[in-house]
Formats: C-alpha cells, structure tokens, sequence
C-alpha cells in the first residue's frame, strides 16, 4: 500500500497557494550494515535462521588485492512480506553509520515462537533470555529474543495485535 506525503496539508488542501506534487512512497528498505566481507555470511544466515529469500545482489565490479570475497554493496532480502538491504560495511563505505549492528532491533511474527528461535539459535544466533509474555511484548504477546552473530537483536513474536489507546 503506498503512503502519500503532502508536506503537512491534507491532499487536494492549496490554501491559496499552489498546489504541491504529491509525493508517494512504495516502500521502505532498512539497509543492515555488517563487518566487511561478511554481509554474504549474514544473508546465508537470514535464510537459514529465519528463512528469508533472497530477491537481489549487488557486488562491487573490483576488489581489492587483499580481499578474498567481492564487496556485496547490497543483497536484498524477503522476510515475509517486508525487505531488508544487506551490506558490507567498509572504511571508505559511503554508509552514513560507521558503526556495526548497533541500535537496531527487528521484530519477526510468528505463531510458533519456539520453533522460529530454535531454528535461529541452531543457525548460529544466541537465545538471550527465555521466551516472555506481557505488555512489553510486542503489543501485549508472547516474545523470544535471540542476537545474531552480527550484533543484530531479533524479537519473534505472535502476530500483533490491535493495540488500542486506553483513556487514563
């Protein structure tokens, strides 16, 4: 479903002044960023952990004399219905974070939590905790949380539910 922007005037809104183009948005693509020549790892690792799919990748064209992989730029991958940009981090990376894996968290539904941090921890993730139920929880269900050995924190949980507002 795309999402239209109007630079904060409701569609069709001018009041009296020109109207804007209307931007539309398609999607939105986090791009993960992992220590140099490890983004393919971490992708042969999304698959198998979480079952993700590969849709598309881009390498660099040359590769330094010291490198024995070629730099991925970008591998997209599916987890469900949503992308997620894999790269390599480098000291010339024209990434605007330089740093790996850190302030990031995913959240993975699932009606069997068990099995989807099983399948995580014997790829190569690390379970950190046991599996919790409560308000903190993805909206009120049940969650597990493994890190993946990129730094990356996933929570699996059920399937969100509705969150409403409650009046105070």
């Amino acid at each position: 479903m795309a999402t239209e922007a109007t630079n904060g005037a409701a569609a069709g809104e001018t009041n009296g002044a020109a109207k804007e183009k209307t931007v539309t948005f398609t999607s939105l693509k986090p791009q993960l960023f992992v220590e140099s020549s490890k983004a393919s790892d971490a992708v042969a690792f999304y698959k198998a952990a979480f079952g993700a799919e590969e849709v598309n990748r881009v390498s660099h064209p040359k590769r330094k004399a010291d490198q024995e992989l070629p730099l991925l730029l970008s591998a997209e991958i599916k987890l469900g219905s949503s992308s997620i940009l894999i790269s390599d981090l480098t000291d010339d990376s024209t990434a605007l974070v330089k740093t790996v894996g850190t302030g990031l968290v995913f959240c993975l539904e699932t009606e069997d939590i068990e099995a989807a941090v099983d399948k995580a921890v014997k790829a190569g993730a690390v379970a950190d905790g046991e599996i919790t139920e409560g308000e903190g929880a993805c909206c009120g269900g049940r969650v597990g949380k493994v890190k993946d050995p990129y730094g990356v924190v996933w929570l699996i949980c059920n399937p969100a539910k509705k969150c409403v507002d409650v009046e105070a």
